[in-house]
C-alpha cells in the first residue's frame, strides 16, 4: 500500500479579500512518496480493532453493503467501484437513509498526486422555485416542518449516482457497471429486512409513508396497514431495473422515463413541485480542492459549501486548539469546551454559510487563526456563553438562519490495495425522504434543508434562502485527517442531521487530542451544543420513543456520567438529556506500519471489513 505525504495550501487570511497561500510543508512533494514512519506523537493501534494488513478495508452503514464493497475491492475494483456498490446496496437494504434519488459529498485522497478532492452531488432547486416556497400562502408563515416534507417542493434534482459517475471518470478500474451486480442480486433474491429498517418503517408508517400507493405497496404487508417486520425477505425488482438503466447509462435518472416517472411523482399532491426535465438535464456535478486546515500540526479535510460541515467541524478545532484539551481530557471541564466551542461554531456556521454560487462564503475568514483565538477568548472556565452571537469575520451583513433540521443520512468510508481514500456522506435528508417511492427507491427532500424564512425578524436576508438552481446547505461533514508529516492518518464522517458536525467533531478531538483507538473515539458520548442548548447521551435516561428510531445501544454503554452533566449544569448549561443521539460513525486509521484499523458505530448496523 502506498500512502503520499499530502501536497496542500492552507490559506491563511491577510485581510477581508487576500490570502496568501502557504504551502503545508514545502519539503513535501509528490516526488517524495516512499513510505516512512508517522509522527511519534501518533499513536498505534491493534487491540480490538478490525484490523487489515493486506490493503484494504470497507466500513460502511450495513454488513451486506460493507462486502459489497469488499468484493469489487477484491476483484481489483478501487476505492471508488467500491464506493459504487456501496451505495447501490445501502440505498436498498437502507431506505430509509440514502439512495439513488438523493445526494452526497464525497472526499477523495490520490496518493499518486498528493490531493484531496471534493465531489459535491448535492442536489439543486428547480428553475421554478420561489423564496416562498414553503411558506403558507394564507398566513406567510412557514410551513410546518412535516408538511414540507412530505410534499412535491421538498424534492432537488437526484445527484448521488452522477457524482460517483464524475468519480468514476477520474478513479474507476471497473468498467461502470459492473459495481452494481451484488445490488441488483439482492433486489431480485431478496434481503432481510434489518432491526433499524424495520423499526423506522413503523414509526414512520403512522404519518404518511403508506400515502404514497409505492412506498405502501414496498414497506406494508398486503393488509396495507402492518409495516415489514425484522427479517421480512423483502425484494424490489424495480430497484434492480433501475440499477440496469443506470449502468447503462449514468443520467438514467436524469433523462428518459425514470426521469419522468421522478418527476410525476414530484407533482403529485399535496403541494406539488416544480421540477422538470429541463432542472434534470442541467444538473453537474463539482469537483474542487477540498477545504482543510490544521489543527496541532495535523492537516483537516473536508467538503466544501454548501457543506457546512467542514467550515463547521474544522471552527469547532481551531477554537479548541486554544485550551489544552489534551490534559483537560473527558473531564467536565473538557466537555465544557467542547460544548462551547460547538456553540460558536454552529452560530458561525447558520449565519454564513450557504451555496457559494449565491452567497459569497468567506471560508479563509472564517477558519483564520486568529480569528478563531479571538471566538476562544468568549469561552470562560467556569461559566457557560448565555446568548452566543455569531461573530463578524467579514463585513457581510446576514439575517439569523432559520432553517430546520432532520436527522437521517448515512456515512461509509473505503481505503484501498493503493491508498486511494474514500470519505462519503450520503442522503436522502429525512427518513425515507419525501416519502415518495418510484421505480424502486425513495426521492429525497433536500429542498427543506434550505431556510423556510427568506428573511430574518430584522428584514435581514437569509444566507441559505431558496432559489431557483441553488444547492441547499449540507450538515454533511466527510472528513480526512493527516498527520503533521502530511500523511494520511484517518478518515471520519456520520449521519445524524446537523449533529453530525459534532459526532464528526468529538473523534477528531478523540483520537488526536485524548489518544483513544477509532472505536473508543466513535463510543465517545455523542454532545451537541447548538441555539443554546446542550444534548447529551445521558446514562440510566430510559426513553423507548427514540430507542423505536435506531437500533441503537443503552446509554448506560456510551452516555455521559451524571456528574458530568451535573457540572455542566452548574457551569449554566441547558441541557437536555437524551438517549437518542444515535450517530452512526465508520472511520479508518492508519497504523505506522501501514496496517489499517475499521471501527463501526455501535448506535446502528454498521460494520467495518478488510480485505
Amino acid at each position: 500500500m502506498s500512502f503520499c505525504p499530502i501536497v496542500l495550501p492552507y490559506l491563511k487570511v491577510q485581510s477581508m479579500k487576500f490570502f496568501t497561500a502557504l504551502m503545508l510543508g514545502s519539503a513535501l512533494t509528490v516526488m517524495a512518496c516512499a513510505p516512512k514512519q508517522a509522527d511519534q506523537t501518533t499513536t498505534e493501534y491493534a487491540i480490538g480493532q478490525t484490523v487489515s494488513h493486506s490493503g484494504g478495508m470497507v466500513a460502511a452503514a450495513n454488513p451486506l453493503a460493507t462486502q459489497a464493497g469488499v468484493d469489487v475491492l477484491k476483484a481489483g475494483g478501487s476505492a471508488i467501484d467500491a464506493a459504487i456498490a456501496v451505495q447501490a446496496v445501502l440505498g436498498l437494504v437502507e431506505p430509509q437513509s440514502s439512495g439513488l434519488g438523493g445526494g452526497a459529498f464525497m472526499l477523495v485522497y490520490d496518493p499518486k498526486t498528493a490531493k484531496v478532492w471534493n465531489y459535491d452531488g448535492r442536489e439543486t432547486a428547480p428553475a421554478a422555485v420561489t423564496q416562498e416556497m414553503f411558506l403558507d400562502p394564507e398566513t406567510g408563515e412557514p410551513l410546518r416542518y412535516f408538511d414540507g416534507i412530505a410534499s412535491g417542493r421538498s424534492t432537488g434534482v437526484p445527484s448521488a449516482v452522477t457524482m460517483l459517475h464524475m468519480a468514476h471518470q477520474d478513479y474507476g478500474k471497473m468498467s461502470w457497471g459492473d459495481q452494481f451486480g451484488q445490488a441488483i442480486k439482492l433486489a431480485e433474491d431478496g434481503f432481510k429486512v434489518s432491526p433499524r429498517m424495520a423499526n423506522i418503517t413503523a414509526r414512520m408508517g403512522r404519518f404518511v409513508l403508506n400515502r404514497d400507493a409505492d412506498a405502501k405497496a414496498y414497506f406494508f404487508l398486503e393488509d396495507g396497514k402492518t409495516p415489514i417486520p425484522v427479517g421480512f425477505l423483502r425484494d424490489n425488482k424495480p430497484y434492480a431495473e433501475t440499477l440496469r438503466a443506470i449502468a447503462a447509462n449514468p443520467r438514467a435518472l436524469l433523462e428518459g422515463s425514470i426521469a419522468e416517472a421522478i418527476i410525476a411523482k414530484t407533482r403529485e399532491e399535496p403541494l406539488p413541485g416544480t421540477l422538470s426535465l429541463s432542472d434534470m438535464a442541467a444538473y453537474k456535478p463539482l469537483k474542487s480542492e477540498a477545504l482543510c486546515s490544521t489543527y496541532r500540526k495535523h492537516i483537516i479535510c473536508g467538503a466544501q459549501p454548501p457543506s457546512s460541515g467542514g467550515v463547521a467541524v474544522q471552527s469547532i478545532l481551531g477554537i479548541l486548539e486554544n485550551f489544552d484539551m489534551g490534559s483537560l481530557g473527558q473531564s467536565p471541564e473538557g466537555w465544557h469546551k467542547f460544548a462551547e466551542a460547538s456553540f460558536l461554531a454552529y452560530a458561525d456556521r447558520d449565519k454564513y454559510v450557504a451555496d457559494p454560487k449565491f452567497v459569497e462564503v468567506e471560508t479563509g475568514l472564517l477558519l483564520n487563526k486568529d480569528y478563531l483565538k479571538s471566538r476562544a477568548s468568549l469561552i470562560q472556565p467556569d461559566k457557560a456563553i448565555q446568548d452566543v452571537k455569531a461573530g463578524n469575520p467579514s463585513a457581510f451583513i446576514r439575517g439569523e438562519d432559520a432553517t430546520p433540521d432532520s436527522p437521517g443520512t448515512s456515512h461509509f468510508t473505503i481505503v484501498d490495495k493503493d491508498g486511494l481514500t474514500v470519505s462519503m456522506t450520503t442522503t436522502v435528508e429525512a427518513p425515507f425522504g419525501s416519502q415518495r417511492m418510484t421505480n424502486g427507491f425513495m426521492l429525497n427532500n433536500q429542498l427543506t434543508d434550505f431556510s423556510f424564512r427568506t428573511v430574518d425578524k430584522d428584514g435581514l436576508p437569509i444566507a441559505n434562502a431558496p432559489a431557483p438552481g441553488k444547492r441547499p446547505r449540507s450538515s454533511m461533514s466527510p472528513h480526512i485527517v493527516f498527520n503533521p508529516d502530511g500523511e494520511f492518518l484517518f478518515t471520519t464522517g456520520s449521519p445524524g442531521g446537523n449533529s453530525i458536525i459534532a459526532y464528526t467533531a468529538k473523534t477528531i478531538v478523540g483520537i488526536i487530542d485524548w489518544g483513544l483507538t477509532p472505536q473508543e473515539a466513535i463510543e465517545l458520548p455523542n454532545l451537541i451544543a447548538r441555539n443554546g442548548r446542550v444534548s447529551v447521551e445521558a446514562k440510566g435516561i430510559k426513553d423507548e420513543t427514540t430507542q423505536e428510531i435506531d437500533r441503537g445501544s443503552p446509554a448506560e454503554e456510551f452516555g455521559l456520567a451524571e456528574d458530568v452533566v451535573g457540572s455542566l449544569e452548574a457551569k449554566g448549561h441547558k441541557v437536555r438529556r437524551s438517549k437518542g443521539e444515535f450517530s452512526g460513525l465508520h472511520i479508518i486509521y492508519r497504523n505506522r506500519d501501514g496496517s489499517l484499523l475499521g471501527g463501526a458505530d455501535p448506535r446502528r448496523e454498521g460494520v467495518a471489513t478488510g480485505l
